[in-house]
């Protein structure tokens, strides 16, 4: 079966893998791999300097919610970076996310440069390295207030019509 690609290759972001995230987050007594990896990290994957549990971490534990678009896209870059699936779900708006979402586990989020950002986009720049080498994925990202919350619509590649 396809994989979500949001970040990966700018694929079909409608795709996905049978494994649901909200399912899997709601599980008595389990916990992501991704909050696993996480908890260990000195500084947020997102870039800012900041220690992650002080940063993006609180997001994804549901401490806080983003309050812009850009803090919202650093934070689903960290998402991917820990492999926290079930945040990058709910963080999604729900007319164009996956039903399904499995994370690509070749791939290690390495670095996120955010080029311009408005009231409702993102433009970015993350590296990655995959067992084919060192990458970088481009793309400017929409964003949408709903229900007070800020989430991902979609995104567009350079280049891509």
């Amino acid at each position: 079966m396809a994989r979500c690609t949001e970040l990966a290759d700018g694929g079909d972001r409608r795709s996905g893998h049978v494994t649901h995230a909200t399912q899997r987050a709601n599980r008595p007594g389990r916990v992501t791999v991704g909050a696993v990896t996480a908890s260990l990290r000195p500084t947020c994957p997102c870039g800012s300097g900041e220690a992650y549990d002080a940063c993006c971490g609180r997001l994804h534990r549901g401490a806080a919610q983003a309050e812009t678009a850009e803090e919202l896209m650093r934070s689903r870059y960290a998402a991917f970076a820990v492999g926290d699936a079930a945040y990058l779900w709910r963080t999604w708006h729900p007319r164009t996310r996956p039903d399904d979402l499995e994370l690509d586990t070749s791939r290690t989020w390495t670095g996120l440069r955010v080029l311009g950002s408005g009231e409702d986009w993102v433009q970015f720049v993350a590296s990655y390295d995959s067992p084919a080498g060192p990458g970088e994925q481009s793309e400017r990202s929409r964003f949408e207030r709903r229900a007070g919350r800020w989430v991902y619509v979609d995104g567009e590649t350079p280049g891509s019509d």
